[in-house]
């Protein structure tokens, strides 16, 4: 029990600082993440599943694939321990939040978008931790 939830507050502190595409704050102060919105439960012997639901900050939200992209490559690259990710918009926030699950969760699409020297870009800069 007190592993996952050092992985829960691990993976807490990795996505909190990730920066929203268009204003100047964090997912955590737009509330977009919050502690409740990470699972973390154990699948195998040290592997672990971590189900990420956030909240667009309005329904129609044109940047939720994005920052559910934001999400996926930042937990993928500094989560200390063996893991599978599954994101999703909190159930009832978005308007086309079935759609936006399937593709930030659908590996091909992830490596397709990423592969979009101007959408790596925007990633990059809301991924990375301010100085």
């Amino acid at each position: 029990r007190y592993f996952i939830v050092g992985h829960l507050s691990s993976a807490l502190d990795i996505i909190r600082t990730i920066r929203d595409p268009e204003k100047p704050n964090t997912l955590e102060e737009l509330e977009v993440v919050t502690e409740s919105c990470v699972e973390v439960h154990e699948i195998g012997e040290d592997e672990y599943l971590v189900i990420i639901r956030f909240t667009p900050t309005v329904p129609h939200c044109s940047l939720a694939t994005l920052i559910g992209l934001c999400l996926r490559i930042k937990l993928q690259r500094c989560l200390p321990f063996r893991h599978k990710l599954e994101i999703y918009i909190s159930e009832g926030t978005h308007s086309t939040e079935e759609d936006i699950n399937k593709q930030i969760n659908d590996k091909e699409r992830v490596a397709a978008a990423m592969e979009n020297p101007n959408l790596r870009e925007i990633v990059e800069q809301c991924v990375t931790e301010p100085d």
